[in-house]
């Protein structure tokens, strides 16, 4: 990734229409619409280094993981971190499940900066503010795309930085369980959205639902390809989704059986054989990430990153399978490569099945093992 970010990103938007239904992009795209508390006047925060970062070596800053040491924690005391993008400046944004927090984080372990919360999200069960992916277009329009639960659906939103979400793809089935999550801008500049199947597998099967489904829409919301939006079939809870070069990968959860990695094709189904299964005690998988034939896989339960080689023809080496963090910092979910080789991962203590320690939730920012890793972006 190259470029800077943009120091500032947009005007803050009107007071949203407490009563209106979340509609889709007015003409401007930043119409406000929904039924989210009004967000105050004024300016967006900046995103990009604080004026005065702390100098290396200087004195441990509250919360910024230095405390005890521990150079793979780059944040800290955040409440379960699930969506996380990378900056063209090499800084990250990540958003945490259950408060809709935005916070920016830094890799020379500066303070993580509180950029915006989320308005309108429904925590209900596993929803809540779930994927994030950048515009294809950031470094111009300075634009986020987000999957979020609802107390009505789950949706994909876009927004600027400090502005108001607007709807891009409403009418996600929503349940207790299963809400999905996944949220990829593809190499091909679409937007590419994993849903879960709310519990019901038959929505999964079902053409009609966009329960169950990858979907592949434009940024404006629109299907690409086709009049559905409905890209591959037949899942149970796709939590993340990656790509390289050659295919696209998704996690998928199982409720009773194994996590499965599945290898995702257009009109696919999820029905044939996945790339790769992986025991419940070992599972719970949340994150992906994918370059030079290693793939990356964030795992709760697991408390682990399974990383998985590929051969020539895509499918798993039997005999380099590894892990790295095994039990080291609890569980783990999100997965991002960055343009430096390293790994940024998320911890999901807080998330009512971990035991949280005094520091989480965290994010750490890892070389991967022999430096097998290198961001093909």
């Amino acid at each position: 990734m190259g470029g800077r970010s943009r120091t500032r990103i947009a005007r803050l938007a009107a007071a949203l229409l407490a009563t209106a239904l979340l509609a889709g992009c007015g003409d401007d795209g930043y119409e406000p619409a929904g039924p989210f508390r009004p967000l105050p006047e004024g300016a967006p925060p900046e995103v990009g280094r604080p004026p005065a970062p702390q100098a290396p070596g200087g004195p441990a800053q509250p919360g910024s993981g230095e405390e005890e040491g521990d150079a793979n924690v780059v944040a800290s005391g955040l409440t379960v971190p699930t969506g996380l993008v990378l900056l063209p400046d090499g800084t990250a944004i990540v958003g945490e499940r259950e408060t809709g927090r935005l916070l920016q984080v830094f890799p020379d372990r500066s303070p993580a900066k509180e950029l915006m919360v989320v308005p309108g999200i429904d925590t209900a069960g596993d929803g809540g503010l779930l994927g994030l992916a950048l515009s294809p277009t950031f470094p111009e329009d300075g634009l986020l795309f987000a999957y979020l639960t609802t107390a009505t659906d789950n949706r994909v939103v876009r927004f600027p930085i400090g502005g108001v979400p607007n709807a891009v793809l409403t009418g996600i089935p929503r349940g207790e369980v299963s809400n999905g999550g996944g949220l990829l801008t593809g190499l091909d500049g679409n937007l590419y959205v994993g849903t879960g199947d709310t519990g019901n597998p038959a929505l999964a099967a079902d053409p009609a639902s966009l329960a169950g489904k990858v979907l592949r829409i434009d940024v404006f919301g629109r299907p690409v390809g086709g009049p559905s939006p409905v890209f591959s079939r037949g899942h149970r809870d796709v939590t993340a989704l990656c790509q390289d070069e050659e295919r696209m990968y998704a996690t998928d959860e199982s409720r009773d059986g194994p996590d499965e990695l599945e290898v995702i094709t257009d009109q696919g189904d999820a029905t044939r054989p996945p790339l790769a299964s992986v025991l419940p005690e070992e599972g719970g998988l949340g994150g992906c990430a994918v370059a030079n034939g290693t793939v990356f896989l964030g795992a709760r339960d697991g408390e682990r990153v399974h990383v998985l080689t590929l051969d020539d023809e895509g499918n798993p080496i039997e005999d380099a399978t590894d892990e790295v963090l095994g039990g080291q910092y609890g569980r783990l979910r999100t997965v991002v490569l960055d343009a430096e080789g390293a790994l940024w991962i998320t911890t999901s203590n807080k998330d009512g099945i971990g035991v949280p320690g005094p520091d989480d939730d965290r994010v750490l920012r890892i070389r991967p093992p022999g430096g097998q890793a290198s961001s093909p972006l």
